[in-house]
């Protein structure tokens, strides 16, 4: 099937921000725990997509593979720029 590149793709999200929000922090807590850097780590995690930068502790590998990669990157994104008064 051909892509007409004339055309945005518009992503639906649905409504598990709360979901997603716990399973984030959650993770960086269970990253902080075993000394690593959260932020460093799931960058790394949301560039590659390779779980292998998220910690087995306190199910946190698991737990970041329940929430689509592009569904948390809205949800820094959104966070990031709320609020913002210069945009």
């Amino acid at each position: 099937m051909e892509k007409n590149l004339n055309h945005t793709i518009k992503l639906d999200m649905e409504d598990n921000r709360e979901e997603e929000r716990k399973i984030l922090l959650d993770v960086f807590q269970a990253l902080k725990e075993k000394g690593y850097d959260p932020v460093v780590q799931m960058a790394g995690y949301l560039i590659s997509g390779d779980p292998a930068y998220i910690t087995s502790h306190n199910n946190a590998r698991n737990l970041i593979k329940k929430v689509e990669r592009n569904k948390i990157i809205e949800e820094l994104l959104t966070f990031y720029l709320e609020g913002r008064e210069d945009l």
